[in-house]
């Protein structure tokens, strides 16, 4: 791991290294640098961002960056992280950057860059641009430059995407259904709302409200007990929740049950293979993912793979086997042959597809996998040595597994984004699990906490 990408790009408190408008200007500098070195003309960078406050101070940052080395900025304003990936992959951008901290805090943020196919950029290429951002070299070219770039707005960015999304569906595709949708007063709030409103459903909106720090707050897709209140309450079909930038889902069945990235891509995979569209017949997850989607695969004849935490990863693991559809279980999905990246309005429209094609309500279409009681805990860690280099911790590990007894396991892992451990433990039952996961999480603790 680099010392400013983790596993989504640059992330962190927002006027605190490495998010401050000083380190903003030289990711700019350094984009348009690293975008240009084999080209000749003026590389043209898209930027969008979420509605984080400290958004517009990072945005002018980057700019201010991006024209000192002779390259054009051209802003997309408010648009969710998959947005983005479309208009650079679809315009003829060379990059595209997303400020954004996805699902966290508003007092977070992040620099997501994408190259023009739309594509996340791989660990070789991020840590390329990490040292030409953090040597002195790039200062002096900037130096050279004699004619800086310029900045143009896109006044059609949103609509482009809409169009996007709108021709993967038929017209009406969602008359006579009554959705709810969470915002997470997010990227999302203006997008999603009309979307379904224009293939015909009734929609409620929820947290459609931003107002630069209510981002994620008690909302979206890590908080959903509100969305499961109006769905219940409107009597809805399905209720749906976004993240801060839009590239996650999780979805909320009729009877106010939550539905998990895990449980969507099981019914997405059932449906994709009945109708022949399951390329290479294979799911792509990563180490996450709960031990019912592997048996729920497994069931329905379909190849497994599992990779690294990080929608990217999945993505190079789905390019390298032909798979077409790939996850996580926090609600980033990727259909590949549709989009290049995780995107949340994209994953709605496959899994209303999914309950539209088996006549069945969401409720039904979920018991195709049994989810084995998972607990999750977050440590935060002052520093983060290898997990294998700390007898202690390595010893609660063994001692769960061998106590567990292949009815269950065990992943401890550090955040790619936050100071954090996560511990995850997966069982039988709810109390035996809790009781392991709690036994890691305190020696990750009295050693590295």
């Amino acid at each position: 791991m680099g010392k400013l990408f983790g596993t989504d790009g640059i992330r962190g408190l927002a006027n605190e290294y490495p998010m401050t408008s000083e380190m903003a200007m030289k990711v700019g500098r350094a984009v348009a640098y690293f975008f240009n070195r084999k080209e000749k003309g003026r590389p043209k960078i898209i930027i969008g961002k979420d509605t984080r406050i400290s958004g517009y101070m990072l945005e002018y940052a980057l700019v201010s960056g991006i024209c000192s080395m002779g390259a054009d900025a051209y802003l997309a304003g408010v648009l969710p992280t998959p947005g983005i990936a479309y208009i650079t992959a679809s315009t003829d951008a060379d990059a595209g950057i997303v400020i954004s901290a996805s699902h966290n805090p508003f007092y977070d943020n992040g620099i997501k860059i994408f190259k023009k196919d739309g594509f996340k950029l791989s660990d070789e290429k991020e840590a390329e641009i990490e040292k030409i951002l953090l040597s002195d070299e790039i200062s002096s070219i900037c130096r050279k430059v004699r004619m800086t770039g310029g900045v143009s707005i896109i006044d059609d960015a949103e609509q482009n995407y809409m169009d996007f999304l709108l021709s993967k569906v038929p017209e009406n595709f969602c008359q006579g259904m009554k959705i709810v949708i969470d915002c997470s007063n997010g990227a999302t709030y203006k997008v999603a709302p009309e979307l379904f409103a224009r293939v015909g459903a009734e929609v409620e909106t929820l947290f459609n409200d931003p107002d630069g720090r209510n981002i994620n707050e008690n909302c979206g897709s890590q908080h959903t007990s509100e969305l499961r209140k109006i769905v219940l309450e409107k009597n809805a079909d399905i209720g749906l929740a976004f993240d801060g930038d839009g590239d996650r889902l999780i979805a909320v069945d009729e009877d106010g049950n939550i539905i998990t990235g895990d449980q969507i891509l099981a019914i997405c995979a059932k449906s994709m293979k009945k109708k022949d569209q399951l390329k290479s017949n294979t799911v792509v997850s990563t180490v996450m993912s709960n031990m019912g989607l592997g048996i729920a695969l497994e069931d329905m004849g379909i190849k497994h793979i599992k990779t690294k935490v990080g929608d990217r990863y999945v993505l190079e693991r789905m390019i390298h086997s032909g798979a077409v559809l790939g996850g996580e279980d926090s609600g980033h999905m990727i259909f590949w042959d549709h989009q290049t990246t995780g995107d949340g309005i994209l994953t709605a429209l496959k899994l209303i597809e999914a309950l539209k094609n088996d006549f069945k309500p969401l409720s039904e279409l979920v018991k195709i996998m049994n989810v084995f009681p998972q607990v999750l805990i977050n440590v935060e860690v002052k520093n983060k040595p290898d997990i294998s280099s700390v007898p202690q911790i390595t010893e609660a590990i063994r001692a769960a597994e061998k106590n567990l007894a292949g009815k269950g396991r065990v992943l401890v892992r550090y955040s790619g984004t936050r100071p954090l451990c996560r511990v995850m433990v997966e069982g039988p039952t709810r109390k035996i699990t809790e009781k392991y996961c709690q036994e890691i999480a305190d020696k990750v603790k009295e050693q590295i906490g």
